[in-house]
């Protein structure tokens, strides 16, 4: 079955850009929120769950706008992850907008997970 692709968005009142862009993109800020440890080799992210490893190549990457990874282990070459920040213009706040691919029975629980998984992100910038 093909995956097909959704996007998330949350809205973060008070945090900085420069804050939520390192929980993101570095091994420590996504280790607080993500997965439970997180190594990185070059272009590589390896993600750890319960001793359970998955890897992750870097796509394209805009500095403190969006990072695009790949699961290596991804069937679907055209499927990836991605995290994009924007700024509201009509109250100033920071939004952040997620892309991903499940199949279709399972997009729901995928836009569950997403919702655990930036509710931790929140309560780890301290909102």
């Amino acid at each position: 079955m093909k995956k097909e692709k959704f996007h998330v968005e949350y809205i973060f009142d008070k945090v900085s850009r420069r804050s939520l862009w390192n929980h993101l993109t570095t091994p420590p800020g996504l280790s607080a929120w993500f997965a439970d440890d997180v190594l990185v080799n070059n272009n590589t992210y390896t993600f750890v769950w319960n001793k359970e490893r998955a890897d992750a190549e870097v796509l394209s990457i805009k500095p403190e706008i969006s990072i695009r990874y790949r699961w290596l282990e991804e069937e679907d070459e055209n499927a990836y992850f991605e995290f994009i920040i924007h700024t509201v213009e009509l109250t100033g706040a920071t939004s952040l907008e997620i892309t991903d691919y499940a199949e279709p029975n399972e997009k729901s629980d995928s836009i569950d997970l997403w919702d655990s998984q930036v509710e931790e992100l929140k309560r780890t910038l301290g909102i």
